[in-house]
């Protein structure tokens, strides 16, 4: 429990920013929330914050999160006109935790450094559940003085915050980890299709595979939704697409070459364009499965009744 007397803001309160905002009120901290649907800060007041009008009114806080969907997002609510930094008071620290690029993030940082305001770049890695039950990882970068200030505060939102340079490492870090992520995700499908195809119930096989040496807590914990093909989105295929095309202009500017994850990419749109887009990026399997003429693709599937909490896990936000 925190007893270390300071304010925090918290801008941005989606699946993933209402998972990571609810981790800090839980340790005790006094978070004060902004969303653009203002609706959607109700269950974080509920629980102990206070939802402020406009982003400015965060101004006063000593920390701000800001967990947004995309660069542009990022840019407008710092820089905007009536962004973090628009207003007569601004906050001591801005903790960036959203997936963008590094070119959007260094535009960022610039911007308050010019105010005089500190800025840490720190993407996280787990879907809400994982967040919301202390698994998340989150990697940083920016001035090793502002990260020594904000470790306490991360550590309350995840199981460890890594430290990884005082640029935007972080940002090329957790874009490498989604890539990773689709292209894991991409083999599973394909070798599943491959067992069912040849007469193997896709239940038993992703049982054997899950207690194999290649099995991982997280094929163990995504194996009942790719038996029930059910793709309730923890992370959606779109977001993944975006995350794709971030990672990949990452390699070309760096000269990397990345044959899989192009292979993967182009999978990833044909799920879109069949109408995937909104659906947990699991759903790659019906792409394949389709493919493999497995026949039983009607369309995604979701479950009738929520899931209990915890049934679900991916590394993303």
């Amino acid at each position: 429990m925190n007893t270390t007397v300071r304010s925090l803001g918290w801008l941005g309160t989606g699946r993933m920013g209402a998972a990571m905002a609810g981790r800090l009120i839980d340790a005790g901290e006094r978070v004060c929330v902004w969303n653009r649907t203002a609706s959607k800060t109700g269950p974080l007041v509920a629980r102990g914050a206070r939802a402020v009008e406009r982003i400015t009114d965060l101004g006063g806080c000593d920390i701000v999160f800001v967990m947004v969907a995309a660069p542009g997002d990022l840019e407008q609510v710092v820089c905007g006109q009536d962004g973090l930094l628009s207003g007569d008071r601004r906050p001591g620290t801005i903790v960036d935790c959203s997936t963008v690029s590094a070119a959007a993030s260094a535009g960022v940082r610039s911007a308050a450094d010019a105010a005089g305001v500190g800025f840490l770049a720190a993407p996280v890695s787990g879907n809400p559940h994982v967040v919301a039950e202390g698994g998340a990882c989150i990697v940083a970068s920016g001035p090793a003085e502002v990260f020594r200030e904000v470790k306490p505060v991360l550590e309350e939102i995840a199981k460890v915050a890594v430290y990884a340079g005082e640029d935007e490492q972080s940002r090329l870090v957790k874009l490498c980890t989604n890539l990773y992520l689709g292209m894991m995700v991409q083999a599973l499908v394909e070798v599943t299709s491959l067992a069912e195809k040849g007469g193997t119930d896709r239940a038993a096989f992703l049982e054997f595979l899950g207690g194999t040496v290649l099995g991982s807590d997280w094929v163990r914990k995504r194996t009942g939704d790719l038996v029930r093909r059910d793709w309730t989105p923890t992370f959606t295929t779109g977001l993944l697409r975006k995350d794709f095309d971030l990672g990949l202009d990452a390699a070309r500017a760096l000269e990397v070459p990345m044959p899989v994850g192009a292979t993967v990419y182009q999978l990833i749109q044909a799920a879109i364009g069949t109408g995937l887009r909104d659906e947990d990026f699991l759903s790659l399997y019906d792409l394949q499965a389709r493919g493999a003429a497995l026949g039983e693709q009607p369309g995604p599937r979701r479950p009738s009744v929520p899931p209990r909490p915890g049934t679900r896990h991916t590394p993303k936000e």
